[in-house]
């Protein structure tokens, strides 16, 4: 009897996300941990921890590496130069939705298996809509506006915010808000959803909507390698269908979470300034050189493939 009740006890795993719990990608998250449960017939129970209460965002994937957690969730972009072939995802090609990026981001990881991430078994990815900027007091309708700014970003948006001209001043999500509030920072670049999911909206005003050269950011949900092999197959392959299912639902949500977050931030007041198609080709034209310094330093890093990974994504996007 006691060796029957060892196999039937439920696998036990931890799962740590940074996003708070009232954002919809935690709420997400939490769901899928559910779902496994509900699947598996409680077999496998995941214990969720979210508001980063067991990592803090930048430590999450290194988390899991050593254990700390079993899951994990959190933005490639905040472990700057550690996922050399993942990071082109965030590249300002010009992205339009969360649901292309996320599509996108996982066909990369699909076809290009980069190493960086095989320490960890990788769930899924996915990606938000178009990042653009967020002022708190000075409206932004030039490069020239730019100037002198001091816009929190990180990763390729820190990137995109030096091309234009500001000063990028890197922080995790979490301290966003407090450092709007403060004045430590004039503005950030984020999707629309932010304005809601994180509150933003209440600490900035304006908004330029430049498309042209807008960015996006991966996400990773890995899980430890060790814990994965422990799993019986049956329940991996479970684990796995409900991965493809979740990819999808991440993507539509931060679509409907950018249109949420529009519309609080215009009821907070905000207003949303759309620059010409002179102005947009010159935004166009500044950001450019990131993804050819990309390709330049991505092959001293070893990525010997670094042109190849950026013409798939821009013919990629080409099909949407």
């Amino acid at each position: 009897m006691g060796v029957l009740k060892a196999q039937a006890a439920p696998i036990k795993l931890t799962y740590s996300n940074f996003f708070p719990p009232t954002h919809i990608q935690s709420k997400l998250a939490e769901a899928w941990c559910k779902e496994v449960e509900k699947r598996t017939n409680g077999q496998v129970f995941v214990q969720y921890f979210p508001g980063q209460t067991l990592t803090k965002a930048a430590q999450c994937y290194d988390g899991v590496v050593t254990g700390l957690s079993d899951i994990g969730m959190s933005c490639l972009a905040y472990t700057r130069g550690r996922f050399p072939v993942m990071s082109a995802v965030d590249l300002p090609f010009g992205y339009t939705s969360g649901k292309i990026a996320t599509k996108i981001a996982n066909e990369v990881y699909r076809k290009f298996m980069p190493k960086e991430l095989m320490d960890t078994r990788v769930m899924y990815l996915h990606a938000h809509g178009p990042g653009l900027l967020h002022t708190r007091d000075k409206p932004v309708r030039t490069l020239e506006d730019m100037k002198g700014l001091r816009i929190r970003a990180t990763g390729t948006s820190a990137l995109v915010a030096k091309a234009l001209g500001a000063t990028p001043v890197p922080m995790p999500m979490p301290e966003t808000y407090q450092s709007l509030q403060k004045g430590v920072v004039d503005g950030s670049l984020y999707p629309w959803e932010a304005n809601k999911g994180w509150k933003l909206g209440e600490v900035t005003k304006y908004c330029t909507a430049d498309f042209s050269a807008a960015y996006t950011t991966a996400f990773f949900v890995v899980m430890n390698k060790d814990k994965w092999n422990s799993i019986p197959a049956r329940f991996q392959r479970i684990i796995e269908e409900i991965n493809e299912e979740w990819m999808v639902k991440h993507g539509e949500a931060w679509d409907t979470s950018d249109i949420a977050g529009i519309r609080y931030f215009l009821r907070q007041g905000g207003t949303v300034i759309g620059p010409d198609k002179k102005e947009a080709a010159r935004w166009k034209a500044a950001v450019a050189s990131i993804i050819d310094d990309y390709v330049a330093k991505a092959k001293k890093k070893g990525v010997r493939n670094a042109q190849e990974i950026v013409d798939f994504l821009r013919g990629e996007l080409e099909k949407y």
